[in-house]
């Protein structure tokens, strides 16, 4: 397990969750508009498949929500 804050709760996530790609997709948001900040640095979304996740990592992740 590693745990990250993520929008500004501590969360545990399994080890399989080691970049930024695999937790977008562990929260269901792979393949949606979503920008991602971690540690203060916004990410580019080509780099969301080397951006490497550590323990103690803060990540900010903001998608789009379509409804009227």
């Amino acid at each position: 397990m590693v745990k990250l804050r993520v929008n500004g709760d501590t969360l545990e996530l399994p080890d399989t969750v080691g970049t930024v790609s695999q937790l977008l997709s562990h929260f269901g948001l792979d393949g949606k508009i979503a920008i991602v900040e971690l540690n203060e640095q916004v990410l580019e979304k080509s780099g969301h498949d080397e951006a490497r996740l550590t323990e103690g990592d803060r990540v900010e992740i903001v998608h789009f929500v379509g409804g009227g």
